[in-house]
């Protein structure tokens, strides 16, 4: 019996909602952006809010044990909620921002763009856990929109797995890329979120920006998240469909 190719595998992705995602790789289960409180106003300082307009498909209760959060960022209530605080205390490891696991403790550890952890595999052997760059609005926007990070998954015997984290630099995405390129799977925070910062400039890709990001990483697969239950989504899930499929990646495109 011949084995299965690396690039043959498939990689389980579910999405619960917003940014929030289960991705089994390599035996271990790492849950993106923890985000399940109910729908309503959530402060973001400065008398704004961000508001919520509908639940989460699973509670925390229902996800069984976890071994990884990805955490991109902490100083949202749309990527970090308060249930998804009250589950960071049950995980082993958080990887998010330098100063966001300062801000976190426990078993929060902070990444640096291109700094990797390895993980060891119940089978015995290792993955590694790369952060990559991201930039939560225009050029210059980390005073105000805070630090953040992305992150690629791989192992000598799986295909890569990309997880954008809250982008909105295409630039960036040729620079993980050139790095890591061709990927698997692209976990893509889309939605074109805007608010009133940046005078309404982009803080993550829109959904013409994703199909590109699709191309610049030849991914194989997509997997759409942060598009729906938040009003600052600006374009949800049949402007995706309608960009992947004018690009020519309806196939590459993986809704639930």
């Amino acid at each position: 019996m011949t084995s299965t190719p690396a690039t043959q595998k498939q990689i389980p992705v579910q999405v619960f909602g917003g940014p929030t995602a289960l991705i089994e790789f390599g035996g271990l289960r790492f849950l993106t952006d923890p985000a399940f409180d109910a729908p309503g106003d959530y402060p973001i300082g400065g008398g704004r809010v961000l508001t919520k307009t509908a639940p989460a498909s699973a509670d925390p209760a229902d996800l069984g044990p976890l071994d990884v959060v990805l955490l991109s960022h902490d100083e949202h209530p749309d990527n970090l909620d308060h249930s998804g605080r009250a589950l960071l205390a049950g995980v082993p490891l958080v990887l998010t921002t330098r100063s966001g696991a300062g801000r976190l403790g426990g078993t929060a550890r902070g990444l640096a763009p291109w700094e990797s952890v390895d993980l060891p595999r119940p089978d015995g052997g290792s993955l590694t856990v790369t952060a990559t760059p991201a930039q939560h609005g225009p050029e210059g926007c980390e005073p105000v929109s805070g630090e953040v990070v992305g992150f690629v998954l791989t192992a000598a015997d799986l295909p890569t797995v990309y997880v954008s984290g809250d982008n909105a630099s295409l630039a960036l995405v040729e620079q993980i890329a050139e790095r890591f390129g061709p990927v698997d799977t692209a976990v893509l925070f889309a939605g074109a979120a805007r608010t009133g910062l940046f005078d309404g400039a982009l803080l993550t890709l829109d959904s013409a920006q994703a199909a590109e990001a699709a191309e610049i990483l030849g991914a194989r697969r997509v997997v759409p998240v942060h598009f729906d239950s938040w009003t600052h989504f600006s374009e949800g899930r049949e402007v995706l469909v309608a960009a992947f499929t004018a690009a020519g990646l309806r196939d590459r495109l993986q809704l639930g």
